[in-house]
């Protein structure tokens, strides 16, 4: 009987998985994003660079099944956006990880806060993406809701790291370092960005399922 009940039950679509995939790696790449802001380490910063490839053939995966696939769970446009925005987020750690080392740029109170903020959005985007292929998809609004509140709380931060930045260069060398961590902050800000589209992403795609 169970057997039996198992032929019947439905399949995982492979479009969400690769979807709640890509949101996986993004929690993972997020989490290292917060040791390595902890304490500027390389090696952490390698593990980041690995982690953003993976989702990037993850990614490559998904557009090519796209390309393949007549049927899909939902539009294909939202299949394909939702992808990208999940993809640019970890895009925007790893390009901060690396303008940091170049840079040679220290991590500061504020890139923590942000960062840790970011993980956390990432964490809800993970849950909203695996709800979609619930019974019940819009339950995953409420994590879409928490993802966007997450992303309003980052550029509070944002915005309160770049007042204490400005406050009184004294010298050409304190003008410089303003400029490199500015930098970092923009790029961290900008990954924020993507959650919050990719959040509305998601948005649209229960809209359209309920």
């Amino acid at each position: 009987m169970g057997k039996l009940r198992d032929l019947f039950k439905r399949k995982p679509n492979k479009f969400i998985q690769l979807l709640l995939e890509q949101a996986t790696l993004t929690v993972e790449g997020l989490e290292l994003l917060k040791v390595y802001l902890k304490k500027r380490d390389s090696v952490v910063a390698k593990r980041i660079a690995v982690t953003e490839k993976k989702a990037d053939e993850v990614r490559r995966i998904l557009i090519e099944e796209l390309m393949r696939t007549f049927v899909t769970p939902f539009d294909r446009e939202d299949i394909f956006s939702l992808s990208r925005e999940i993809d640019d987020i970890l895009d925007y750690a790893n390009t901060t990880v690396d303008e940091m080392e170049i840079l040679k740029v220290k991590p500061t109170v504020f890139m923590r806060r942000m960062a840790s903020l970011l993980y956390d959005a990432s964490i809800e985007l993970q849950l909203a993406v695996q709800r979609l292929q619930s019974k019940h998809p819009s339950t995953a609004s409420n994590h879409v809701q928490r993802a966007k509140a997450l992303e309003n709380r980052v550029e509070a931060v944002y915005r309160e790291a770049l007042a204490d930045l400005f406050r009184g260069p004294k010298n050409v060398k304190d003008v410089m370092t303003i400029l490199k961590v500015r930098e970092i902050y923009r790029h961290l800000s900008n990954a924020a960005d993507m959650e919050d589209q990719a959040a509305n992403v998601v948005a649209d795609i229960i809209m359209k399922m309920t």
